[in-house]
């Protein structure tokens, strides 16, 4: 049975096509992985299935009463909400039954006999419904997600606005798993998630009865959790069955086959039109170079997909640091309250440190109190000599109007256009993203910007927050590879191991020193 038909879908920014007469379908029970390159439209796709967007042309249909979720990382958290009105209003549409079941109950003594009757009858399937979902037990509901997803350890009464990024994506998944939809819609869930979470997910999904559509460049994640391969390249959307290794198997077959095909018809195109050229003039064989001619004028001609540009990420380097690159002594991080005991590290030059552990114990706190961005509650940091600081934040400001061009040029006035445009060209961006405002950019292509600014400037010393967040499989394979061969110090907050395993000469618990867990 068919749950949603998309037919003959076309849609584009400007310029700039997204897809071309693309068409999909979401079977009962399929547990679909919609991949792509950055910037191909997937969150986009997202968009215009929910109704966000509209499309140029294309026609979307539901079945009928189905209850769609969709976890959306860009959603708003409004201050002064707390944790647990965000995982309740998961079940605003009971609690507006229970408000109209009271503003029966209200009418009743003013009511005709026949009048009454209904208003028994409309407020017996009303408890019916409330008793049906659960409603009387709602607040063991919410503690019970509370509980599984770590949010009762930062507490359920806190400010969502205090939140950090994987907190925050936890909230949004709590909330979605609370409304049962028949329908999942997953837009990068793990960003920000650990790892002890991420495989909670990972046997949530596993378990999960209905569909889902996910979007995810975690393969690992994907290949454990999905069926179905949608892949979204140069506007079109194409439909693969089994899991990602899987479809990379007959992708890559698919494309030998085509480029062989290619070779074989450019060879032949190119006798034909020989024939043709060295022949038509001649009365005796004009009748078989015409016959040529139409067999080239009918020729459905193959044509190779347009490769896309792959990043290039080259990390300019400064001179040797001091021994040092910090040392803390008896250092307590936080806001208000503490988030860690006194710690006293100290990191060498050359060595590359990945900081791992549940969101919301301090990693980014501790990042930005080496930095000295925020005052450590007492204890001190000092850090090295000669050091050329690189720092990458987890996301950009809102806000933010520049285009591409202009935020590098902001940054290196110093640089030609030529300079600036090929600066982006070489992080993987085209033309169109380059004269685009940053705010209409994917996640992946924004941390493309930001990693320009990175790699343009001379470091010896790198702190990077989660830099694989948005990043696609190439801009990540890429990173790794730049980020072994740089010869400076690295500072790495991530999630991914496959993605340190490798790179770093040692791995920091934060969890052993978090006044958090």
């Amino acid at each position: 049975m068919s749950i949603l038909n998309v037919t003959n879908l076309s849609h584009g920014f400007g310029d700039r096509a997204i897809f071309h007469d693309v068409s999909f379908r979401l079977l009962k029970g399929e547990h679909i992985g919609l991949i792509g390159a950055n910037g191909e439209g997937k969150s986009t796709f997202m968009n215009i299935i929910t109704n966000k967007l509209m499309p140029d042309e294309g026609k979307i249909e539901w079945a009928k009463n189905v209850h769609v979720g969709y976890l959306d990382q860009h959603a708003v958290l409004e201050k002064g909400m707390t944790i647990r009105d965000v995982l309740r209003s998961a079940f605003s549409y009971l609690f507006e039954l229970e408000e109209k079941m009271n503003q029966i109950c209200d009418s009743m003594g003013e009511a005709q006999e026949d009048e009454l009757q209904e208003m028994i009858e409309e407020l017996g399937t009303i408890q019916e419904l409330l008793q049906m979902h659960d409603f009387y037990i709602i607040d063991s509901k919410v503690e019970e997600i509370g509980h599984a997803l770590g949010l009762d350890e930062i507490g359920l009464d806190m400010d969502v606005t205090d939140l950090s990024g994987g907190q925050r994506t936890k909230l949004l998944l709590g909330k979605l798993l609370l409304e049962k939809p028949d329908i999942l819609l997953l837009d990068e869930p793990t960003n920000y998630l650990d790892v002890q979470h991420i495989e909670w997910l990972k046997r949530y999904l596993n378990e999960y009865e209905n569909a889902f559509i996910l979007i995810s460049h975690d393969i690992p994640f994907l290949n454990s959790v999905v069926n179905i391969i949608y892949h979204m390249e140069n506007q079109e959307l194409n439909r693969y069955v089994g899991n990602y290794d899987k479809f990379l198997e007959i992708y890559e077959m698919k494309k030998t086959q085509l480029e062989a095909a290619y070779k074989r018809q450019q060879k032949e195109i190119e006798e034909l039109e020989d024939f043709v050229a060295r022949n038509k003039a001649r009365v005796s064989t004009r009748n078989m170079a015409m016959s040529r001619q139409k067999k080239l004028d009918k020729m459905e001609i193959i044509e190779l997909a347009k490769e896309k540009p792959k990043p290039e990420f080259n990390f300019k380097e400064a001179r040797a640091a001091g021994r040092y690159i910090f040392q803390t002594e008896d250092l307590v991080i936080g806001y208000e309250d503490p988030l860690s005991s006194p710690l006293t590290l100290s990191m060498e030059r050359g060595e590359k440190i990945a900081l791992i552990g549940a969101n919301g114990i301090g990693k980014t706190t501790l990042l930005k109190s080496i930095l000295g961005l925020i005052k450590p509650l007492s204890g001190k940091v000092t850090l090295g000599d000669y050091l050329s600081i690189g720092y990458f934040e987890q996301e950009i400001s809102p806000g933010n109007t520049s285009t591409c061009l202009e935020e590098i040029w902001n940054e290196f006035p110093g640089y030609t256009q030529y300079e600036v445009r090929s600066a982006l060209a070489k992080c993987g961006l085209t033309t169109k993203h380059i004269e685009s405002q940053i705010r209409v950019l994917s996640g992946g292509e924004q941390a493309k910007v930001r990693l320009c600014k990175l790699i343009n400037r001379e470091t010896n010393i790198l702190l990077l927050d989660e830099p694989t967040n948005h990043l696609d499989i190439d801009a990540k394979e890429e990173l790794k590879r730049a980020l072994t061969a740089y010869k400076g110090s690295i500072l790495l907050i991530c999630h991914e191991p496959e993605f340190y395993d490798g790179l770093v000469t040692k791995v920091w618990d934060c969890s052993r020193w978090s006044t958090k867990l």
